[in-house]
């Protein structure tokens, strides 16, 4: 195998369709391929933007809207190409995010009423109305959500092994 070589891993990479910059740091995004090909997201880029010195730049609202699309999806750049964020960074963003029709699913998924996750998750029943109908979902609360059914999902199988044992 020469240093030059591709090996080819299976797995899509993911690549944009479409951005849309948003205000308060979000884009709209249209995914073309990998895992969530052909799904819609808004993703909140601001951990990234307020957590990375490289992205200091984009805290100006103004400069962050000026972004677009480069290298035939695979990344978004602002100001020409000194400021570019992979598209695999941004879906990594999109995974920790959820929609309000994920939320929705989630406590469908879950059997829990509202007053239930308003509980479960420090919130108010109206709060928890809101991440249903128009959004946003707090990345805290997102995250919260799959670490409640990671948790579920791990005394699942620790009961089920404990039964065939």
């Amino acid at each position: 195998m020469s240093a030059n070589e591709v090996i080819d891993s299976g797995i899509t990479m993911p690549r944009i369709a479409v951005i849309e910059a948003l205000p308060s740091h979000s884009l709209r995004v249209v995914w073309a391929e990998g895992p969530r090909a052909g799904r819609e997201d808004l993703v909140d880029l601001r951990p990234a933007v307020f957590s990375y010195k490289i992205y200091r730049p984009l805290r100006d609202e103004a400069l962050f809207l000026k972004a677009a699309l480069v290298d035939d999806g695979n990344a978004v750049a602002w100001d020409g190409e000194d400021l570019v964020m992979s598209a695999d960074a941004i879906e990594a963003l999109a995974q920790e995010s959820m929609s309000p029709g994920d939320f929705t699913a989630f406590l469908a998924r879950n059997g829990l009423t509202q007053e239930a996750a308003a509980a479960l998750l420090g919130r108010s029943r109206r709060q928890i109305a809101n991440y249903c109908s128009i959004g946003p979902i707090p990345r805290v609360i997102a995250l919260a959500c799959y670490g409640y059914e990671a948790r579920k999902r791990d005394a699942t199988t620790a009961r089920d092994r404990e039964t065939a044992a």
